[in-house]
């Protein structure tokens, strides 16, 4: 399924639906209210070419139709399905998303795996999920955490990689975001995504906790230079945005389409820093 097509209004290619909004997930946890509107609100905006699916746990469906029967939108809303009710629930949580056509389209559905990703469990997650609905499976990472990324992908699933979270450990390591990298670049055709503390475009330290974040510039650049043989560990440790950004920029339209092919999309809580931290970098 294509969720990367040149973007209205002069988005470029790069960074097209790049954004997946992930408002009513932590650090952020909007009201589903608040989130709505908001998502709304962008996608009429002059950035909205930027804005991929609206995220939302299975475990509030009922309060996500709620809510968009009162908003009455004039399209379905293109949604990802996060699966927070076990493998198990993915039928009946699919089966109440598709009963509301009107109200909802949906894209994609997320599910952690186990920790030992084995081939059964992920033959059940191909039967629950429609031929036509893109299966994001995020394998915990560890000890075997690449044969899991490498499993999923030859079960036709797109892994994803947890860029950081509420601590420490949450966030990988440039070697390991590198490996990740490696790994799913060797399989042709196959495509990622990222999420978890990626709202920012360059590498940075956090100054509220001293934590180091990843850039989702730095991915995609990354990504490029995975795809071209460059130095991939560089270009995720780097905190030189203006030198990212040139890079980007001198991506002819056919590499930032395989960087995109290959960097499908990522979760933010926010759209507001992203789209800030590309316009002073010049890129859009």
């Amino acid at each position: 399924m294509e969720l990367t097509p040149p973007g209205p209004r002069g988005i470029p290619p790069l960074f097209a639906r790049l954004v997946d909004d992930s408002a009513l997930f932590p650090p952020r946890t909007a009201t589903m209210p608040e989130a709505l509107r908001e998502h709304f609100e962008t996608r009429a905006g002059e950035r909205s070419g930027l804005l991929g699916v609206f995220l939302c746990q299975a475990s509030r469906l009922p309060e996500l139709i709620t809510e968009l029967i009162k908003v009455k939108p004039k399209q379905p809303l293109p949604l990802s399905l996060i699966i927070d009710t076990g493998l198990g629930g993915v039928p009946k949580a699919i089966s109440i998303v598709e009963s509301r056509s009107e109200l909802l389209s949906l894209r994609m559905v997320e599910m952690p795996a186990p920790s030992d990703v084995d081939e059964v469990w992920l033959e059940r997650v191909s039967e629950f999920v429609p031929e036509d609905v893109i299966r994001v499976v995020e394998p915990r990472r560890g000890v075997g955490w690449l044969d899991g990324v490498r499993k999923v992908i030859e079960h036709g699933s797109w892994p994803k990689i947890r860029c950081g979270g509420l601590s420490s450990e949450n966030f990988p390591s440039v070697d390991e975001v590198a490996d990740f990298l490696s790994v799913v670049s060797s399989f042709t055709g196959a495509s990622f995504k990222a999420t978890n503390s990626l709202h920012r475009a360059v590498r940075h330290e956090a100054p509220d906790t001293g934590i180091v974040h990843h850039g989702f510039l730095n991915l995609l650049v990354a990504v490029g230079r995975c795809l071209s043989g460059g130095d991939v560990r560089d270009a995720l440790s780097s905190t030189d945005g203006e030198g990212l950004a040139e890079e980007a920029r001198g991506l002819s339209e056919p590499a930032a389409k395989a960087v995109r092919a290959l960097f499908a999309s990522y979760a933010s809580a926010t759209f507001a820093e992203p789209v800030a931290d590309l316009e002073a970098l010049d890129l859009l």
